[in-house]
């Protein structure tokens, strides 16, 4: 195995891939990158068995079609600290592979290429386009209301469903609710719906830009597929069954609150300082003309921020977690945001009020 290649041209294929090694691994091999040379083309494969990444480029082959494994971390350090208009040779010596760019010199371990796991080949029964921008969207939009390390796994990732001409992302930690749905005429899917876990879709927020280019959506029995230009993803779902969000929308709400998002954003951050650290909760005082925010802590420290509002209703008083409500308007892309609400021990109901491509839930706390 010989070959050469531009810095540039190593170095985005490898922060691609990097996102899938597993950093603290039993299996050694699995903090290596599979480097794999077949004529013209590299590829590059990292796996933590759950997730997989996969990535190629174009060298100049200057010896036999290979395979090797090499430490992901220090390829990547090697590959950054190299100036931006380095060449890289690579040559394998015995269990050793070389690499040399102008007067450095480097020599790595390497691992055999026959400990590295494949993820399984599989068929995706469910397949569709869809610009990178919008699946982005419809992650973005539900993503930091997944659980984190909740013994009910199921929580710890987030549902994507499809069906007819819809693709629905939801996700949930048992506090709050988060649907995002878009609608493609162009489709024309089965109902299916799959978890994908948390690290995944982390992975894929990092992985797709907010740009109008096609991305293909694989979805199988175990995993979910996104293959794009650059690079193919493939991650483990989820084996579990989500729960019926729908039972829980709330469908008595005869409250409804239209606000300017900003404004309140901004009040909501400054009542929350002096909120109690680990719940977090503020008091939302509801009157006809105003909106009357509170925190206060263990130290019997207290704020207190008002905003004008147009409530013809009963005054009402409701707790909530703070960050849950800053969450929902940060992710809200509009500019009026919408409450819907019932009483003082319901959930609200949070919404754009132009596009309602996107729902929000969160339940009240007792204060």
């Amino acid at each position: 195995m010989k070959f050469s290649l531009a810095r540039d041209v190593l170095l985005k294929p490898l922060l691609l891939v990097s996102g899938a090694v597993e950093r603290k691994s039993t299996l050694p091999i699995l903090s290596n990158i599979l480097l794999e040379v077949s004529g013209q083309t590299l590829t590059l494969v990292a796996t933590d068995l759950e997730l997989e990444m996969v990535s190629s480029t174009q060298i100049n082959n200057m010896g036999t079609d290979e395979k090797v494994t090499v430490p992901a971390r220090k390829l990547l350090d090697i590959c950054k600290s190299l100036p931006d208009d380095a060449n890289i040779e690579f040559e394998k010596v015995d269990d050793s592979i070389y690499i040399s760019s102008g007067r450095s010199r480097y020599q790595l371990a390497t691992l055999p290429a026959s400990e590295f796991p494949n993820i399984e080949q599989w068929q995706g029964d469910v397949e569709f386009n869809i610009h990178k921008s919008q699946f982005l969207r419809l992650i973005e939009s539900t993503h930091f209301s997944m659980a984190n390390q909740d013994v009910r796994y199921y929580l710890n990732g987030m549902s994507i469903e499809t069906e007819n001409n819809e693709i629905r992302s939801v996700a949930t930690d048992g506090h709050r609710l988060a649907i995002c749905k878009i609608v493609n005429e162009n489709l024309n899917l089965p109902a299916r719906q799959v978890i994908v876990p948390r690290k995944g879709i982390l992975e894929i927020i990092r992985l797709l830009d907010p740009v109008d280019e096609d991305i293909t959506v694989y979805l199988g029995n175990n995993h979910i597929r996104i293959i794009d230009n650059d690079f193919s993803f493939t991650s483990k779902l989820v084996d579990g069954r989500f729960p019926d969000y729908r039972r829980v929308l709330p469908r008595n709400g005869d409250k409804v609150l239209v606000t300017e998002k900003d404004q309140l954003r901004q009040v909501l951050s400054r009542a929350s300082i002096l909120s109690n650290e680990k719940f977090k909760g503020v008091r939302l005082n509801f009157a006809p003309n105003e909106l009357k925010i509170t925190a206060n802590n263990p130290e019997q420290e207290q704020a207190e921020e008002y905003l004008e509002i147009d409530f013809p209703f009963e005054s009402l008083e409701i707790g909530f977690n703070v960050n849950y409500i800053l969450d929902v308007l940060s992710a809200v892309k509009e500019n009026m945001i919408k409450f819907t609400l019932s009483d003082a021990n319901s959930s609200v109901l949070i919404e754009g009020v132009e596009s309602g491509e996107a729902l929000y839930v969160i339940m009240p706390m007792r204060l």
